[in-house]
């Protein structure tokens, strides 16, 4: 007997599968309704729009540029109501809620604690406000029937020259809801070499970090982030595909970068719709994620900005179903590489995977086939 032609998957089936986040801002993701009610309850008034909806559509049309500078731009506005404790802890929550909502399991989100200092507030209080607010986001999920676990990245801005001083925030506080460090912000003219104090501090220290790297600047991006630095993960990472050739007759060579990154199975945290805007990539079928896929990269599907990009975990992969074909099994191999690649201990990380992941899609899966099996039986009664 033939086995079922496997199917797309519908967007239900997307929205209930669950999903890995490696790759998300904080103030990135902020609701626009949130934004018009931190700006007005602390004096902000530079919003460009006060009307959430019309607010929402400000922030991705200003995202979609094609220019990361342009694109960064877009942070001064939600940055600039994150300022206070109640601000943190209520975007926090929020946060947790929405991914939770949109079925992600597991969530690693990042954000520069040097960022949110505006109002009086310590390095140290943005964490413990932060931390808060994913502890209540999760405890909100699961009053709604939703589970998730969340995750703090510290980021340190490139540009800027506190990156050790963060590093030893993340060290300290990697036991209460932070797992791990990042450097963000323009890749141009600020390498990640010039944060090596702080990547020699975690590795001393037996911590983890990503880099930004490989999205707007290329191939030599990656490799200091990689081998001068040397990075857990990859944000990002597309210009990898600059370090392969496709010939006329499909065969594919990789360059030392390449086959390095693949062969140390080295994570990339790839976020196409964001990709689009700044002009990483032409279009979805353009982007390198479906040959990375063919040829066994470690890659992993993420939302970097769910408010400028407009998306959601769920967006992306019926983005890329529609485009390359994906069916439930593609989504949960990106799902699994990316919980094996995430910033927790083993046993945990082994534990999603096999009590969460797989028993998940194995239940979408067989849906479909009673469904399948269900259709099959009625046609064959109506031909009789």
């Amino acid at each position: 007997m033939m086995s079922p032609t496997p199917h797309l998957p519908g967007r239900d089936q997307i929205r209930r599968a669950p999903k890995v986040l490696l790759h998300d801002h904080l103030d990135g993701g902020l609701r626009p309704g949130t934004i018009v009610d931190l700006a007005l309850a602390n004096g902000y008034d530079g919003l460009p729009e006060t009307e959430p909806d019309k607010l929402g559509v400000w922030f991705r049309e200003a995202a979609d540029s094609g220019s990361l500078e342009r694109y960064l731009e877009t942070f001064a506005h939600t940055c600039a109501v994150m300022q206070t404790r109640e601000a943190l802890v209520r975007v926090a929550a929020e946060c947790a809620e929405d991914l939770a909502a949109d079925g992600v399991v597991y969530a690693e989100v990042r954000y520069a604690p040097e960022q949110h200092l505006e109002a009086g507030l310590t390095l140290e209080e943005v964490v413990e406000a932060v931390n808060e607010g994913f502890r209540e986001g999760e405890r909100r999920a699961r009053r709604d029937g939703n589970r998730i676990r969340v995750g703090a990245l510290l980021t340190a801005m490139r540009h800027a020259a506190r990156s050790l001083e963060i590093a030893e925030l993340a060290n300290t506080y990697r036991d209460q809801g932070v797992v791990g460090f990042d450097i963000a912000g323009a890749e141009a003219g600020f390498p990640p070499t010039r944060h090596l104090d702080a990547f020699e501090y975690l590795k001393r220290e037996n911590n983890h970090f990503t880099i930004h790297a490989g999205e707007a600047f290329g191939l030599p991006s990656i490799w200091q982030a990689i081998q001068w630095c040397g990075a857990d993960r990859l944000g990002h990472g597309v210009r990898i595909i600059d370090d392969i050739e496709v010939a006329e007759d499909g065969s594919v060579r990789l360059g030392r970068l390449a086959s390095y990154v693949r062969d140390r199975r080295i994570p990339l945290e790839m976020c196409p719709t964001s990709n689009l805007q700044t002009g990483a990539a032409a279009s979805y079928a353009e982007h390198p994620i479906g040959l990375l896929r063919k040829l066994h990269f470690r890659t992993t599907v993420n939302t970097d900005n769910r408010l400028m990009s407009g998306t959601s975990m769920s967006h992306e992969f019926e983005k890329l179903s529609e485009t390359f074909g994906y069916t439930l099994d593609d989504m949960q191999w990106f799902t699994v590489n990316a919980m094996k690649s995430a910033f927790i201990p083993f046993d945990e990380r082994l534990a999603m995977i096999n009590d969460v992941i797989k028993p998940g899609y194995a239940e979408l899966k067989s849906e479909w086939l009673f469904e399948q099996t269900a259709a099959t039986s009625i046609s064959t009664a109506s031909a009789d």
